[in-house]
């Protein structure tokens, strides 16, 4: 498989899994992304949803790289 396809899919689903489980997660904690304005509820969530997608990202980089370094 073209190695720039595997780059960009598994930073994608590292991306979007880790935005969706820190969604979850902060939604089972009582803060709601969709609550209508930008009270402290909606921003706190907003900021776990983008720390929980870099740290997928990274966490996919990490894995990726770990498997380039079995291979060699």
């Amino acid at each position: 498989m073209n190695p720039l396809l595997v780059e960009g899919l598994s930073d994608a689903v590292g991306f979007v899994g880790g935005a969706l489980a820190a969604f979850w997660l902060a939604k089972l904690a009582g803060f709601d992304l969709m609550t209508p304005g930008y009270g402290n509820e909606s921003l706190v969530a907003i900021v776990a949803v983008g720390l929980g997608g870099g740290l997928g990202l990274q966490l996919a980089r990490r894995w990726r790289r770990s498997l380039n370094q079995k291979g060699k």
